[in-house]
C-alpha cells in the first residue's frame, strides 16, 4: 500500500514522495551545539536534494538512571528548538512524556513523538492527538506491529489523521534488540508513512548497568536494509563526538558517516519507490 501524505512546511512524507531524514542529537545539550549540527546536516541533506526535519529531546524522561543528563527541561529546551527552527529553517522534532507537556510544546514544535516505552499511555496519546500537530508513533519494543493499529485507532479518534509510524527494534531477551522488515509492510498497510529508527534499533538497552549500549556499526546496514523495503523516513541520531555524547553515545553515529549513508540510501530509494504501485 501507498501511505497517505503527511506535510510538514514543504516536505511531503509519504504518497511514493522520496525519503526524508529525521535526524539530529539524541539530547539537547547546549543551543550551541544541536545549531551547529541542525545547520550542518542541513546543509549535507540538500546537497543530495534529501527534505530534512531537525530532532532533538529537550527532556530524556526515560534515562537508566536517575542520575543521567536529561537535558535543559521542557521551557528551555522549546526556546532552543525554535531558535534551530528560524535560524536553520527546518521543521522540528521532539518527544513529549506527559498531558501537562503537550499545549506548550505543540506551540513550538512540528511533529510531537510518542516514546516507543509510552505508546500505550492512551490519555497522553490522545492529548497529542488533539493538538492536531503531526503525530510520530514509536511502536514499543514490546509490541507487534499489528498491535500499533489500536495505538493509531486512538490518534483517529481525536479527528487527527496526520500520522506516521516509526520502527525502532524488537526486545529479543535481555539487553537486546532486532529488527523484523516484515513490520515496515504490516505498519504501512495501516495506511500511514512509516519511519525507519536505524540508531535506535541497534541499540543494546540497560546493557552498561546504568546506561544503555549499542552497536552502531550495524546502522548503515540495517538503513539500507529498511530502505529496500520501503520506507518513507529514515530516522537517525548524529553526533559530532557520539563517544561522549551525554545520551545514547553507545548507538548514535558520527557527522562524518553521514554523507556516505545519505548518498547510499538515497539510490535505494529512487529504485524502490518505482516498485510501491507494483506492490498495491
Amino acid at each position: 500500500m501507498v501511505p497517505k501524505e503527511v506535510v510538514t512546511g514543504e516536505i511531503h512524507i509519504g504518497n511514493n514522495h522520496p525519503f526524508v531524514l529525521i535526524a539530529g542529537p539524541c539530547v539537547i545539550e547546549t543551543e550551541e551545539m544541536v545549531l551547529k549540527i541542525a545547520h550542518e546536516i542541513k546543509q549535507l541533506a540538500d546537497q543530495e536534494g534529501i527534505p530534512y526535519i531537525f530532532k532533538a529531546s529537550y527532556d530524556k524522561a526515560n534515562r537508566s538512571s536517575h542520575e543521567s543528563f536529561r537535558g535543559p527541561g521542557l521551557q528551555s529546551g522549546l526556546k532552543i528548538l525554535e531558535t534551530v527552527k528560524m535560524q536553520a529553517g527546518v521543521s522540528v522534532l521532539s518527544d513529549v512524556h506527559t498531558v501537562e507537556e503537550v499545549k506548550q510544546a505543540s506551540e513550538v514544535l512540528d511533529i510531537m513523538q510518542i516514546p516507543a516505552f509510552l505508546c500505550r499511555q492512551t490519555d497522553l496519546v490522545m492529548a497529542v492527538g488533539k493538538s492536531g500537530k503531526i503525530v510520530n508513533l514509536k511502536k514499543g519494543q514490546f509490541l507487534s506491529p499489528w498491535d500499533m493499529q489500536n495505538v493509531v485507532n486512538k490518534v483517529l479518534a481525536t479527528g487527527n489523521q496526520n500520522i506516521l509510524l516509526t520502527e525502532r527494534g524488537t526486545c529479543f531477551g535481555y539487553n537486546n534488540l532486532i529488527n523484523d522488515m516484515r513490520s515496515l509492510v504490516i505498519m504501512r498497510d495501516m495506511g500511514f508513512p512509516v519511519v525507519y529508527d536505524a540508531t535506535h534499533s541497534t541499540q543494546l538497552p540497560g546493557a552498561m548497568g546504568n546506561a544503555s549500549g549499542g552497536r552502531p556499526e550495524f546502522v548503515r546496514y540495517l538503513s539500507r536494509a529498511a530502505t529496500a523495503v520501503g520506507i518513507d523516513a529514515l530516522y537517525l541520531e548524529v553526533h559530532p563526538d557520539p563517544k561522549n555524547a551525554l545520551s545514547d553515545s553507545g548507538c548514535m553515529i558520527s557527522l562524518s558517516e553521514l554523507p556516505q549513508l545519505l548518498k547510499q540510501v538515497k539510490a535505494i530509494d529512487s529504485m524502490v519507490k518505482q516498485f510501491y504501485a507494483e506492490d498495491k
